[in-house]
């Protein structure tokens, strides 16, 4: 991890799906915010954060709103729909970090031994901006999907949750993952920009979005799935990009 010099954001913000783009006065708005390994320790900042941002107004016409309330939705230390803040009483429910690593782990033998063959089939329900030789592609190969999986795991267990990743055998997990192909697609292009006040410009921030099905050898990489389901993949994460789920039979 050493040739890393810059971590990835521990937090992703997760908009509503819906395509809605302007809401009028008593309009709500539920958006969610997934804070991974010990940014669950900077939990008040956000929520204050948020309750500055709609004080100061959000998109071109600078609307104002009211952060009514934060509502837990998979911290294992407390009951799912609890509310952790809200604006009735201005009071934060105390959060602890409890166990930091995500819900996953590489068995380092999880390809040595073959299992059954099998289907997987994902939905991207945002755009998803993933590489591979330093060019995004719209169609991702299943060792590409994993060798980004792979990354973005890795640095967030090394920088964010404190796991020693050095164990990971990269290699021989996305030779495995090659065997894996392509069965159906149903993929296309989604052009999004973004305004970078920073830089002042607008950011293109495409991706594909839609479903693929990939068959083969899938059940030693489901833990990885299942990893990224929750905290998306590829670029632009933290924005809500690379968000999927997983179609059940």
């Amino acid at each position: 991890m050493r040739k890393y010099t810059t971590a990835p954001h521990p937090f992703v913000l997760e908009p509503p799906l819906e395509r809605k783009r302007e809401y009028v006065p008593g309009d709500a708005i539920s958006f969610g915010l997934l804070l991974i390994g010990k940014a669950i320790e900077y939990l008040p900042y956000f929520i204050y954060a948020f309750d500055e941002m709609g004080k100061t107004g959000l998109g071109k016409g600078k609307g104002a709103f009211t952060l009514g309330k934060v509502v837990n939705t998979g911290m294992p230390n407390l009951p799912d729909d609890q509310t952790v803040y809200s604006s009735d009483t201005k009071t934060l429910v105390p959060v602890q970090s409890g166990d930091l690593c995500l819900p996953f782990s590489v068995d380092p033998a999880m390809c040595a031994v073959s299992s059954p063959p099998g289907q997987l089939s994902l939905e991207f329900l945002t755009p998803a901006r993933i590489s591979y030789d330093r060019h995004l592609t719209d169609k991702p190969e299943f060792h590409v999907l994993i060798r980004n999986l792979l990354r973005r795991l890795a640095l967030l267990c090394y920088f964010h949750c404190g796991e020693d990743t050095s164990g990971w055998d990269f290699k021989k997990i996305i030779e495995c993952a090659e065997g894996v192909r392509i069965k159906e697609k149903d993929l296309k292009w989604h052009d999004w920009e973004r305004y970078s006040a920073r830089q002042d410009t607008r950011m293109k921030m495409g991706g594909f979005i839609g479903k693929i099905t990939y068959e083969g050898q899938i059940g030693p990489f489901m833990p990885l799935i299942r990893a990224g389901e929750i905290v998306h993949v590829g670029k632009g994460t933290s924005f809500g990009l690379g968000k999927y789920r997983i179609l059940e039979k």
